[in-house]
């Protein structure tokens, strides 16, 4: 690990875990109370979850003091969770996420921090040689991987082999310079986030990760095939001159994403609006 630890804040998004996010969390603050020698909090940003993994994060609340949460009773998506935990943690140095079904053990997670000097942003790949998979994606999920990272790779050119790998950690400053770009709510928000922090200027460091497919996705892998290529194509335009053109078309988008059962895209307003959403532990003051 590098020689300086600074203080990390690690946001874990979740939508209906309660089955699987004690253990993973339990397994995180312990790993990090022994081996992390920075400052350090785990914050869960739950999204619209209907069963109890709210009480099962309190429960570890009330063994862990580093772990807290956010609670958006609606569901914004796993994106629109990220841009909502990228920012707290304003104290913090770094800043980072991984899923909440434990495929990044806090092993692999603290890997990355060994790079912290050579990049703003680190992310974990699968797909490098280096790379160890202890329980490999099925057939399936790997045809869609594959194909979804042509499709990027030709629409962005940010020659990353695995922009989806749920491990990524960044600079702070590096956050708040490009958090107003950040729109994507759904799972390609990584493409979202990847493509702002080059186009400002940032390093972007893919190193191999270890990684572990886990049972129990709640992805529909055609319904959300449709999305990801939308909001792809979308980001794409957004960068384009042709954008503004396409303001009357807008309100079809959002149909068009609920259709698919996908958040759509965050306005401005929209942004405001789900943040004012968030339900938050008493006394944890606004910045938390």
């Amino acid at each position: 690990m590098s020689r300086h630890q600074p203080s990390l804040l690690l946001i874990i998004p979740a939508y209906n875990e309660q089955e699987r996010i004690a253990p993973v969390l339990r397994e995180y603050a312990r790993h990090f109370k022994e081996h992390f020698r920075g400052g350090f909090r785990l914050l869960v940003v739950l999204n619209g979850c209907t069963d109890d993994t709210l009480g099962v994060v309190r429960s570890v609340e009330a063994d862990h003091p580093e772990v807290g949460h956010i609670d958006f009773p609606g569901r914004i998506g796993k994106g629109g969770a990220l841009i909502e935990g990228l920012k707290r943690g304003p104290d913090m140095e770094w800043i980072g996420y991984v899923d909440a079904d434990g495929a990044t053990s806090p092993a692999a997670f603290c890997a990355l921090l060994d790079h912290l000097d050579e990049a703003d942003c680190v992310i974990g790949s699968r797909w490098l040689p280096e790379s160890v998979l202890h329980v490999p994606q099925t057939s399936q999920r790997r045809f869609y991987s594959r194909a979804f990272h042509a499709l990027v790779e030709l629409l962005f050119r940010m020659g990353i082999k695995d922009t989806q790998c749920g491990a990524k950690v960044m600079r702070r400053v590096a956050v708040e310079k490009i958090h107003a770009a950040l729109t994507i709510a759904d799972m390609t928000f990584d493409i979202n986030l990847l493509y702002s922090l080059q186009r400002a200027g940032y390093r972007v460091r893919e190193v191999p990760t270890e990684w572990t497919d886990k049972l129990g996705s709640k992805v529909s892998l055609s319904k959300a095939a449709v999305a990801w290529f939308l909001s792809v194509v979308r980001l794409r335009l957004v960068y384009s001159p042709f954008y503004r053109w396409l303001a009357p078309v807008r309100p079809l988008e959002v149909w068009l994403y609920r259709r698919l059962g996908a958040p759509p895209p965050l306005s401005a307003n929209r942004a405001r609006e789900v943040a004012r959403t968030a339900r938050r532990p008493a006394g944890q003051p606004p910045g938390a």
